[in-house]
């Protein structure tokens, strides 16, 4: 797989994911605005992804800030996290990898602008290195839950493109893939993005894993029939009691899975888990733009002109529909999650 940020040359280099499938573009980020639009514009988007995106911006920012007082730098960098933490408010990663840039900005107070800029890049480098071994941890714990032969059904794209690499739901698939386990993959289209469509069918073909595309309203007749063993899905914020939040359509997947009697799991790692969330109640939904609902991926409008449209980014499972939660750390029940990550 192509990288999906990186530092390139001085920038922060993203692979464009509005542009896949027709095209594998980049885009260098140089300034702080460019990496705040990039992650609302969903030119990079996933959890994981926007973690390590959001670590990197504000190293980034870090560089362009003249001052060499400690204070007037750290009150410009803070001001360079608020801007980026307003991207997008329901993946908790982004808050997460901001949160330790800036404890790492305090842990550094006494010692000069210049190194702490330079160790500020380095730590947004290890967020991005943790963020792979972390998918690959998972991906060997979930590998042990699918079965040789089976079908397994995934919402939106958890994978690679959606991490540092490798992917934390499609990592589950990949690292059962390359254990010998033929396999097969529905990948539910997920509108109105289309993330499962553009991206996750791409990113399966990439690797020559097997992988069927289907709409969203199909999923419920295929379990019936006996073609879907398992659904393996990623997530943008896991509460404490196990409730989780990923992208719209995940419940109704969820809900089919209970009825049809097949486990339904979410593979996420500890920076996903927010323990100061209660439960998904208290998850705060993005709502987006209505023309995303009303056109498709650009097309011209398939709706009447001025329709009310109500477009939120994501829903929440409740624990109770979710077999288990597979982290690095194994796979739990969702009502063990916090116990296991109180520290």
């Amino acid at each position: 797989m192509v990288p999906t940020v990186e530092w390139k040359d001085g920038a922060v280099r993203l692979l464009d994911q509005s542009r896949l499938p027709e095209s594998v573009e980049f885009l260098d980020c140089r300034e702080v605005e460019t990496v705040a639009r990039a992650i609302r514009e969903l030119k990079v988007r996933g959890a994981p992804a926007i973690g390590v995106t959001a670590a990197m911006g504000v190293a980034l920012g870090a560089q362009s800030i003249a001052s060499t007082d400690y204070e007037t730098f750290a009150n410009a960098l803070v001001a360079i996290c608020d801007r980026l933490a307003a991207t997008r408010p329901t993946a908790v990663n982004l808050f997460w990898a901001i949160e330790r840039m800036k404890q790492k900005l305090r842990a550094l107070r006494g010692e000069p602008v210049a190194s702490i800029k330079t160790a500020l890049m380095k730590e947004s480098q290890v967020i991005l290195e943790e963020d792979i071994a972390l998918c690959k941890a998972m991906g060997k714990h979930g590998a042990s839950l699918i079965t040789d032969g089976q079908t397994v059904l995934t919402h939106c794209n958890a994978g690679a493109l959606a991490t540092a690499g490798y992917g934390t739901a499609l990592g589950v698939i990949r690292a059962a893939w390359e254990q010998g386990k033929k396999i097969r993959v529905i990948a539910d289209e997920t509108r109105p993005v289309l993330q499962g469509a553009r991206l996750t069918a791409w990113e399966l073909m990439q690797d020559r894993i097997p992988v069927t595309l289907i709409t969203d309203n199909m999923a419920g007749a295929l379990m019936r029939q006996g073609k879907i063993h398992l659904c393996v899905v990623g997530a943008d914020r896991i509460a404490a009691n196990g409730d989780v939040a990923n992208k719209i359509g995940t419940y109704s997947v969820a809900v089919l899975a209970k009825a049809h009697g097949i486990p339904f799991y979410v593979a996420a790692p500890y920076s996903t888990i927010d323990l100061k969330t209660t439960s998904g109640a208290d998850i705060p939904i993005e709502q987006r733009n209505p023309l995303e609902v009303t056109t498709i991926h650009g097309s011209p409008s398939v709706a009447p002109k001025g329709v009310a449209v109500y477009n939120p980014a994501f829903d929440v499972t409740p624990a109770e529909l979710i077999a288990g939660i597979i982290t690095e750390r194994g796979v739990f029940k969702p009502h063990e999650v916090a116990r296991q990550f109180a520290s």
